[in-house]
Formats: C-alpha cells, structure tokens, sequence
C-alpha cells in the first residue's frame, strides 16, 4: 500500500456519528448493507456493511457505572452478534455465537444490556464471522467517561481502518483466502483515520483516543503538529504518562494520548516507502485561554495487582505459513488444537490469578486478545507492567501475562488478527 496505488486519505475525512448521552442510555443499532464514502469524496464510494447506515458506526458513549441497554437490529441476510470490546461485563452480554449466546438471525433483534465498570475506550464489533462482517464495516467506538471530566478543550476519537479495494471503491469480496489467512491477514490497499471532530485551535489541549479497528493490520502511528503523552493503553490508565515517538497498535489495542496542539495535528503511518497518511484535524485560529501544565494521570483504575498465581498456563501458537506442522485440523493452532473445541484451553475458580506463557512459534506476529477480562503484561524481567485486554506478540518471541480471572462464564481466548481466529486461532477459558 502505497500513495501510488491510492490518493492520501487526508481529503477523505468525515466525523463519526454519535449519540446523545442520555440520563438512562438506551440506544439502537441497526446492522444493514449500505453505501460508505470511504475513498475521498468524488473518489467513488462502496458497498459494504454499517451500523444505522455508516462506517464507523455511532459514537456510543455512556457513563461508568451505569447500565446501558442497547437493541440490535439485524438488517442483513446472515446471522450477525455485537461484541463489547474490552468491557467486564456479564457473560451472557459478551456477544460470542456458541459461547454465550444464540446468533441474531435476520429481521430479528437482541437487547444486550450490561454495566460499564471503567472509564475508557472501548469499542463494539460484529463476532460472527467477523473477519468478514467487520472487513465489511461492522463496527464502532464505545467510549466509557469518566467521572469528572478531564482538563482538556477537546475529546476527539479517531477509528483507524484499512479495506482492500479497487480503485473505484469496490471491495474486493476475498475474505479468507487461504494465502491471507496464512501469512499476515488480509490487508487493506487503503487506510484512513475517521475523527469525531475535525477541526480544533492552536494552543488547546486534546484528548486523542485512537482504536485500531482493522481487521489484521498492525499501525506504527506517528503524530505530527502535537506534543503530548500517553495516558491510557486499552482502556485502562497509566500509572504515570508516557513519553512516545512512534505508537505500534496491534488490531483491536487503543491508545489515548493527551496532545498540546501546535499546528494541524496528523496521524501517518509509517512504512517503507515512507509515511501513509490516515488523516488530520486542522488547525484554525488560536486559543489564547489555555495555560500550559504538567499532563496529569487519568483517574486510577480499579484493577489490582495480581496476587501470586495458582495456574501456570502456556498458550502456543503454531502453524501459518513457514510455521511448520502442527496437530490442528485448521491453518494456525493454538497447542496443537485448532478452533474452538468442547474443552476449554483453562479452568479457573472465580478470583484465581494465573500467569499464562504466550509463545509464538509462528512467522507472524499475533494480537492475543482475552474476553471479558484484563491482564498485566510482565516483563523479560519479571516485572509487572501494562495492563490491556490485547497484547502483540512479535514473530519467534514469547510474553508472560498475569490475570485474576474475577468474572463468572465463557470467555474466548483468540488472535485479533481476524484471519488468524478464522484459519483456527481461538480457544476459550471457563470462570467458575
């Protein structure tokens, strides 16, 4: 991917539809076939898959603490689920067809309704076939707020996506083709962000909430035009901000960023033929309000440092392309099992801490993402470090995560690169 193969997508940005936040959030999502302006405008536009007739669906945002109740329509002609991505909720909220719940058939609707525990960002996505559905469009940013709000001009979120296209915009309908499936996923020809706002002024601070949405890609992000920090990964928050050149996003991951704007703020991926650019927020006028302070931690959250582990687990992933034999029946495997099988990968009682070994074996790097929990990444050395419900695992490398599994049910377990889930990367832990 290239500027040669597309035009930038800096002339293709558009805001991402939101709700109100009502004093009783009760929304509605419609998952239907519609016509998106991905391309920029005049560029040709695609059919595809969206949530009340857009891509990215609507900006949700609701209030930590609070149940939200949200109805989904199922407009299409295939079953479909919504997954609540990197929210503690109840199990049978969780949105996974066989685990936790029936499929969505067409012209049916499920209420899912749940408590949002953290403040964060998060976001929604279809689970059923969702290396397709979610390729196609099927998906949106769920942003938790918090308590009180938090000093800045402006909280803007971005959704970065990429598609494989002509250049007319038509998707090209090649989902899980075996040689994608085995090497590093589908990838998209075009990529862009989509914000929530497009415009600011020099000298506001900014929260940036970045959600990598696609499907298998892997964004190294350089911003432009800001300075700033990180201050949450994953929807939980640091300890103390952090200092950033380049952020590596791994599908599914999210970063929030806490900028002082300079100029016309821009988001490029980086590559070898040079930056890709996803998008930008202009810069117009000046604010003359605003006075410059040390960035501040975001509000604790409330997940605690494990206790020492019951259970020490290894998760081996196996297969792929170069990746040598396995005993799955399917492209990749996890333990030489592949997809989900009536046993699960791990046991847990309600409140046991284990400490997993993740070792890829593969040629590819892998998102491993956990259900309806979050874990600690540790370090070469021991020590504990983020907190994420997705961590990248590179090539031939390996990482310890620790986990308290506090939440009741069936929870998958499964590579976010979602070619990788459907070529037999999942598996599923139960709390009981």
């Amino acid at each position: 991917m290239n500027r040669r193969q597309f035009l930038a997508s800096s002339a293709a940005i558009g805001c991402l539809p939101r709700f109100a936040v009502a004093a009783s959030p009760t929304f509605r999502l419609k998952a239907e076939e519609i016509t998106g302006q991905i391309l920029p405008e005049g560029d040709g536009t695609t059919r595809m898959l969206g949530f009340n007739g857009s891509v990215p669906g609507p900006q949700i945002r609701v209030r930590k603490g609070e149940r939200v109740r949200v109805d989904v329509e199922n407009g299409l002609d295939e079953g479909t689920a919504v997954h609540w991505h990197g929210i503690r909720l109840e199990n049978s909220m969780d949105g996974v067809p066989v685990l936790t719940q029936n499929l969505i058939d067409p012209g049916n609707t499920k209420t899912y309704s749940f408590v949002a525990p953290d403040a964060g960002t998060f976001w929604y996505h279809s689970h059923y076939i969702s290396h397709e559905q979610v390729a196609r469009g099927l998906m949106g940013p769920l942003i938790i707020e918090d308590d009180a709000p938090i000093d800045v001009d402006h909280d803007i979120t971005a959704v970065l996506a990429d598609w494989r296209m002509e250049r007319d915009g038509a998707l090209i309908e090649e989902y899980a083709d075996r040689h994608s499936v085995a090497h590093a996923g589908l990838l998209g020809t075009f990529a862009r962000a989509f914000f929530s706002q497009g415009e600011v002024k020099t000298g506001d601070r900014i929260r940036l909430r970045l959600i990598n949405s696609a499907t298998n890609r892997i964004f190294p992000i350089a911003v432009t035009g800001a300075s700033g920090k990180i201050v949450a990964l994953d929807g939980m928050p640091l300890t103390k901000p952090r200092d950033f050149e380049q952020i590596m996003m791994a599908p599914a991951q999210r970063v929030d960023l806490i900028l002082d704007v300079a100029a016309e703020v821009k988001l490029d991926m980086m590559n070898r033929q040079g930056p890709y650019e996803l998008g930008a927020i202009a810069a117009s006028g000046t604010n003359e309000h605003r006075h410059r302070t040390p960035i501040a931690a975001l509000p604790a959250h409330a997940i605690g440092v494990p206790p020492k582990p019951g259970q020490h687990l290894t998760l081996r992933m196996m297969g792929g392309a170069m990746g040598g034999r396995h005993g799955g029946d399917n492209i990749w495997a996890f333990n030489d099992v592949s997809d989900l099988q009536p046993n699960p990968f791990g046991s847990f009682q309600q409140g046991e801490t284990a400490r997993i070994t993740l070792i890829n074996d593969t040629s590819f790097p892998h998102g491993i993402h956990l259900h309806g929990h979050h874990f600690y990444e540790v370090g070469a050395d021991g020590s504990i470090g983020d907190l994420r419900d997705t961590t990248l695992v590179n090539a031939r490398d390996s990482r310890d995560i620790l986990c308290t599994f506090d939440n009741l049910g069936k929870w998958m377990l499964h590579c976010h690169m979602l070619s990788h889930a459907v070529g037999g990367m999942r598996t599923w832990v139960e709390v009981t």
